[in-house]
């Protein structure tokens, strides 16, 4: 069932903030933007750095105070960045937000589909959204 107004993008060596404007563009616009490979995409910066920064927002939610919620997969850090593109509070942005899928593999339904493929940066220094991921949970992803 295919639907007019629905986007499948590639996120295989994307940018992440590139990848993540596009994707919330699209989806203010009233498109249904569909996220695949999101573990491929990429954070162009000093790889320590990076995990360093998202170790430290996990250390803030330890103790006795509740939070913060720190999403560890690779969908989730992808959809969580498009989030904050979006006035996700109010409604346009809140709609906009449900519209938004992200999938670490291709799954069957998209898998015979155009996908929209985002333009590759090369990077010396750069992590990958699975490496993050793996990092952070201390455990290989699949």
């Amino acid at each position: 069932m295919e639907e007019k107004n629905e986007i499948i993008i590639d996120a295989d060596g994307a940018v992440l903030g590139r990848l993540a404007t596009f994707a919330a563009k699209k989806s203010l616009q009233g498109n249904k933007v569909v996220i695949v490979n999101s573990e491929k995409a990429k954070i162009i910066g000093s790889p320590s750095v990076i995990v360093e920064k998202y170790r430290r927002k996990i250390r803030l939610g330890r103790g006795a105070q509740k939070g913060p919620r720190i999403l560890r997969r690779p969908s989730e850090i992808l959809r969580r960045a498009i989030r904050g593109m979006i006035e996700y509070k109010k409604g346009r942005g809140r709609e906009a937000f449900k519209r938004i899928r992200c999938y670490e593999e291709i799954p069957k339904l998209y898998e015979n589909r155009e996908t929209i493929k985002m333009p590759k940066k090369e990077a010396i220094r750069f992590i990958t959204l699975q490496k993050l991921s793996e990092y952070l949970t201390g455990k290989k992803q699949k």
